[in-house]
């Protein structure tokens, strides 16, 4: 083999392949999603509820059942903000407790609520529930409930989902047909991963993942999100931001804090409409010049521990508000992480908010005595 002999390399453009790639996906959940819509409108579904309810209904026991029907007959609460359930569906009429009145009202009518709170409910929640497809809010927290019913889907016209302190281990890939969802909330549970599915909800507004400890990644399908103002992936083990994320074009507020960050991406300036970023107890050593040339920024607060390079019109800006934050070197960083944290910290940097000057740096002393 001669010394002058030579090779073709090929060189390939990544940001080319991946358009081409985005471009291929956009289509196939495209021609999925019309086929999604051509089923539901048409009679099958509702066909196939109604005989899997009067299945249901033959296993049941006489009483059992006519306590099922006098919950799905019942109407709306008389409280301004809808009606809520907070009571175990699998207990229908046993609680003293809960005062329910009837109106004229349909269980269709808007802003209808689920509520449940407590450690006494268990494990999951009871089939009963899907027949009360019409609800449009679920707020579940503090159980010890693992993981989220199989009937899920059945709640299209579900807007709010906020299931924050239960033990949910994983998200059924049945939460991407939920397409009118605004709001997800699934902070400080187990989740290991998210499901790709949870990108077919493209109107959600606000997605918070905060506190899972196990979380270290997020599917690129996430990137049809168009909708997302705000998402809160802190307290989690992610080494770099998710690529997903850099493509919700209309991000308003990026929470990464207290995850495993070396460095932020160069292109961190394609978020056009961020406003508000905390990347404060990660390891960075710098931020990035691009963080410049997002125009809409105006807050952004890092750790100052690490911090050896800030671009100086980042510094000088007027109209951002930057906040080094300082740990005290006497606190142990705990590996067990429960919140209370970051609800002192959003205490602390909403009073910020409102100034006309910050100090440059400050510290967590306080944080430290509060725990």
């Amino acid at each position: 083999m001669g010394p002058n002999r030579k090779f073709d390399v090929p060189v390939y453009d990544l940001s080319a392949v991946r358009g081409i790639w985005e471009v291929r996906v956009k289509k196939y959940r495209t021609r999925q999603k019309k086929e999604q819509e051509r089923v539901e409108n048409s009679a099958l579904a509702r066909i196939d509820q109604q005989w899997q309810y009067r299945i249901y209904c033959k296993s049941m026991k006489a009483k059992e059942l006519q306590q099922l029907h006098h919950y799905l007959e019942r109407s709306l609460l008389t409280e301004p903000h809808g009606a809520h359930l907070d009571r175990n569906p699998g207990s229908m009429g046993k609680n003293p407790n809960t005062d329910v009145q009837q109106q004229e009202d349909h269980p269709d009518a808007k802003d209808l609520i689920f509520q449940l709170e407590g450690d006494r409910w268990l494990v999951r929640l009871s089939r009963e529930l899907q027949w009360t497809t019409y609800l449009q809010e679920w707020h579940v927290r503090r159980t010890r409930i693992r993981q989220l019913p199989d009937f899920l889907a059945l709640f299209t016209q579900l807007t709010v989902l906020e299931i924050p302190r239960n033990l949910i281990t994983d998200l059924p890939p049945q939460i991407g047909k939920l397409a009118a969802l605004r709001r997800l909330n699934v902070s400080y549970n187990r989740l290991s991963r998210v499901p790709p599915e949870l990108g077919d909800c493209e109107k959600l507004e606000r997605l918070e993942l905060a506190g899972n400890l196990s979380l270290s990644e997020l599917p690129f399908e996430l990137s049809s999100l168009k909708q997302l103002v705000h998402l809160d992936i802190s307290e989690n083990r992610f080494a770099s931001i998710p690529v997903c994320a850099l493509r919700m074009s209309r991000l308003q507020l990026l929470d990464l804090s207290n995850n495993q960050l070396s460095d932020l991406p160069q292109d961190m300036d394609r978020l056009q409409q961020l406003s508000t970023l905390f990347v404060h107890s990660n390891r960075l050593s710098y931020l990035p010049v691009c963080l410049t040339n997002i125009s809409s920024l105006r807050m952004v607060v890092a750790s100052g521990d690490a911090l050896t390079c800030v671009p100086t019109s980042l510094c000088n800006d007027p109209t951002i508000k930057f906040i080094r934050l300082y740990d005290n070197p006497e606190r142990k960083r705990r590996e067990v992480k429960d919140g209370s944290e970051k609800e002192f910290m959003e205490a602390y940097i909403g009073t910020l908010k409102d100034r006309d000057s910050v100090p440059f740096s400050t510290t967590k002393v306080s944080i430290s005595c509060l725990l």
